[in-house]
């Protein structure tokens, strides 16, 4: 059996796939905290951690097991992964394993128990592959590495050789470019390049900390203003924070879409100038995901806002889901990080308040929503993504609302996730260049 020393290093994480590594269930109620205590009991049973005979955990136990995952966590495909690997008496390693990260990987609902983050997921699938090769047995059956997927971010002065560059750095460490956008400014005279390159590697034969190295060198060969490099399989998913007023409409799509897997970020907070009882479907997917709340009425004289800093703090960066209050220019530099907001207008037509009324009245035949970033100026940041729907002189100012409702959802949500993607670039004086 494997020792603890030789395996807690390799697969650290919250996954429960990992307690089987675990002699002592104290250890491993650790690693295992991004499971409901039902669910983490399913899995000792199901996984025998602490009664490991020389061949492997008992196959009766590890059909119990598999009810108890059935019962009490709907996940029956991974209970019968755990309780059906057995040949015999002996339950082969390797192949409960791989089974029980395949089954996890399709599996909708262990997105959801597994904690505020969807890299644990990741995680897991990746630690109970590397688990499964670490048996003795059948070691033919399993591949030497699995392929990883980065994104190098880069912006110089254009000059010759920088794509050249690039490309012969991944080309080296015999990774592959999956695809690559480049563009280049000229609007203030000196042309400066951007790209964004996506790329397959081997973390065998590229380490992250050797690229992050290759991709360092060549930004001090060209002066580069940003050379960031990011592998969502290894690095922390961004952290936000969501601040919200009386309408959920925005809110509770990016709960879900999270709650999905769809929002490739860690909600840290969610706070709200409107109170919202425990008994609304907010609150409880908020205290069910354990993702706190925070309630902190405002007024015309006291906006919170030295509380909300704090807060957020450790935030990566903040999105406002149709938050009513206005930011002042002390909060954005107290918190000096990006704000990404959705107005329920098409920008920069009917800025402020009322969109819906300025453009009903205005006669408009398309109504837009816009995500931007939050500047000192209202409504007035570089714009991130636009999206319309027609209307005619049949509209009503209700039918505005409904369908904006709908744009303002996907527009909030396309913004964020080309964030998290590494796609957004800031650029000239209030401009963003989105790789999509």
């Amino acid at each position: 059996m494997l020792r603890n020393a030789q395996t807690l290093a390799f697969l650290e994480g919250a996954v429960a796939v990992w307690c089987i590594t675990v002699v002592q269930q104290e250890e491993a109620s650790g690693i295992c905290r991004c499971f409901s205590s039902g669910i983490a009991d399913a899995l000792w049973i199901g996984l025998d951690v602490c009664e490991v005979d020389g061949s492997g955990p008992r196959r009766s136990t590890g059909e119990k097991g598999g009810n108890l995952l059935k019962d009490r966590g709907g996940l029956g495909n991974f209970g019968e992964a755990v309780g059906g690997a057995s040949e015999g008496s002996t339950m082969r390693w390797n192949r409960m394993v791989r089974g029980c990260a395949e089954a996890l990987r399709g599996n909708a609902r262990f997105a959801r128990l597994c904690g505020n983050s969807s890299s644990s997921r990741r995680d897991a699938f990746a630690g109970a592959r590397a688990f499964s090769c670490r048996s003795p047995k059948d070691s033919e059956d399993c591949p030497k590495s699995r392929l990883m997927h980065g994104v190098h971010v880069f912006q110089c002065t254009d000059q010759l050789g920088i794509v050249a560059s690039i490309s012969q750095s991944i080309a080296r460490r015999e990774a592959n470019i999956l695809s690559v956008d480049i563009y280049i400014d000229f609007d203030n005279g000196l042309p400066v390049f951007y790209s964004r390159s996506e790329f397959s590697f081997d973390p065998l034969q590229w380490p992250r900390d050797v690229m992050e190295e290759d991709f360092r060198e060549i930004g001090e060969r060209f002066r580069a203003d940003k050379s960031l490099v990011r592998v969502p399989e290894v690095d922390p998913d961004l952290k936000m924070a969501v601040l919200a007023s009386w309408q959920d409409h925005c809110l509770v799509d990016l709960l879900h879409s999270w709650q999905d897997g769809a929002l490739p970020a860690q909600i840290s907070a969610v706070i709200s100038n409107h109170s919202r009882g425990p008994n609304t479907h907010v609150v409880r997917f908020l205290d069910r995901h354990g993702i706190p709340h925070h309630y902190l009425p405002t007024t015309k004289s006291n906006k919170r806002e030295q509380e909300i800093v704090e807060l957020v703090k450790d935030t990566d960066f903040l999105v406002l889901a149709r938050y009513m209050q206005v930011l002042s220019p002390t909060f954005l530099r107290s918190y000096g990080k990006d704000i990404i907001n959705i107005h329920h207008g098409l920008l920069p037509s009917f800025k402020g308040a009322n969109p819906y009324r300025q453009a009903y009245q205005a006669g408009v035949k398309l109504i837009g929503a816009t995500s931007h970033f939050v500047t000192d100026e209202l409504d007035d940041g570089p714009l991130i993504e636009q999206m319309v729907d027609r209307v005619s002189h049949r509209d009503t100012l209700s039918s505005f609302a409904m369908k904006s409702e709908n744009l303002e959802k996907q527009c909030l949500a396309k913004a964020i996730r080309y964030y998290c993607e590494q796609r957004i670039v800031r650029y000239s004086c209030n401009k963003t260049i989105v790789f999509i």
